[in-house]
Order: structure tokens, then sequence, then C-alpha cells
């Protein structure tokens, strides 16, 4: 489905809402017109994916193939960095041509957070290593946005790295509310970024206990996010709601 505007929600409590990849309800998803697109509406935050191309550079992208969004059948981990900027992806409607629309850096996403001062969230993708982290964060800090940044990853690993590298840098746990990985979070002192659907009353309580807070993803109808309001989630990521 093609959308022309966002999803107002009509009561949002203290919740802050979050554009997953963008405003990827409207835009190519993960590209800087829809980072722009995040920029220039309501939402508090903006969250993109970061991977490490073949030649040790960076780029985002949510899958590590470029075949759903490009149609070319490679990882991008088997690509150069040149080989990545040279693609152009088709709209929304998977037909139009539009050569803005192609494979941002890091540093044009958190230029773009910084000039509509929004908070950056930034995904760390599985494959990156503890070293690439290093380098990431050294990325944010020669931008000056750090202290705007969460950093979320499902890799323990890497939010591990992180901890080194950063210690007072925001960080949310990516994965299901389960017991596991509330321990581990509370264990770590990072925040939770829970699958919706995973989440319950008794996961936020035990969160909001220990001063942690708590975000959840991907939620795109308002139905869905009224029952996460009402539950005191503190974020909510949507491709869409605003």
């Amino acid at each position: 489905m093609n959308f022309t505007n966002t999803i107002q929600l009509t009561n949002k409590g203290n919740v802050k809402m979050i554009a997953h990849r963008g405003v990827s309800g409207l835009e190519r998803e993960n590209t800087c017109p829809a980072f722009v697109a995040a920029g220039v509406k309501s939402y508090y935050g903006i969250e993109t994916d970061v991977h490490a191309t073949k030649d040790g550079k960076y780029i985002l992208h949510h899958d590590k193939s470029l075949l759903r969004l490009a149609g070319i059948d490679k990882n991008i981990a088997d690509c150069t960095f040149d080989e990545l900027r040279n693609i152009t992806l088709k709209d929304t409607d998977g037909v139009t041509e539009r050569k803005d629309l192609f494979l941002p850096t890091p540093k044009e996403y958190f230029s773009i957070c910084k000039k509509y001062d929004k908070q950056a969230i930034f995904e760390l993708k599985e494959n990156l290593t503890g070293e690439q982290v290093y380098e990431l964060v050294d990325c944010v800090k020669e931008i000056g946005y750090l202290s705007r940044t969460t950093f979320i990853s499902f890799k323990k690993e890497l939010l591990l790295a992180l901890r080194q590298k950063a210690p007072d840098a925001d960080a949310q746990f990516l994965g299901a509310a389960s017991e596991e990985n509330i321990a581990f979070i509370l264990e770590n002192g990072f925040d939770g970024d829970f699958s919706h659907g995973s989440i319950t009353q008794e996961a936020v309580d035990i969160l909001h206990a220990h001063g942690r807070t708590v975000n959840c993803w991907t939620v795109n109808d308002a139905e869905t996010a009224e029952k996460l309001i009402k539950m005191g989630v503190d974020f909510i990521t949507t491709n869409i709601l605003e």
C-alpha cells in the first residue's frame, strides 16, 4: 500500500515516535529522502541500519542482500563501496526511476539527523565486528552527534564492544521481551527494544522499575499503538504512524 501522508495518532501520551528506516511508509526505506521525510515531521528519532562493505567502508541498508530493494542478487559484504553507491533504487511503486534514491553513508544520515535535530537510532547489523563498532563510534564522534545517538543491535557482543569504546553511549538491545533478554539488559545497563508482539505489562514494569526504557517495533496500525501506549512504553518504532 502506498501512502501519501502519515497516519496521525490522536493521543500519544508521553510516547516518542521513531521513524523506521526513515518514514519508510512514504519514501524508499533507508534513503536520504526517507530520512528527510522524518526530519520535517514530528518524529523524535530516525532509525537506520549500517553494514560494512567489502573494502571496509560503511553503507546504510537493512538486508544483507541487495535483492529485495535493488533486484541484484549480491550481498553488501561482497560489494565495494563504489559499486554500492552506483546503484539507483526505484521509488516505492517499484517502477519510477529516481536518481536521489541511493544507498547513503553514515555521515549523510547523521547530517540529516543533526540538521533536523532528531535522535539517531543506529542499528549495528550482526555481521559487524567489535573493531568496526569502534570505527563507527569514532565516525559519530567526528560528526559531533554521539550524545544524540542511540545504538541498537540484536547482537549482544556488539553492544558490549560499544560499552568498551563509549561507556556512556545510549544503547538498546533488540529482541523479544524474554526473561533471558531482560536479564541481559538489566545486567549491562542497556534499554529494551522489543518486537511489539512480545511485550507484556510485566516486562514494561520491570524495566521501568530499574530505570530502563522500552522501545517497540514495528508498529504500523493505530490500534496496536494505542495498546502499547496504555502499557506505558517509551518509544514506538513505525513506518507510517505519527
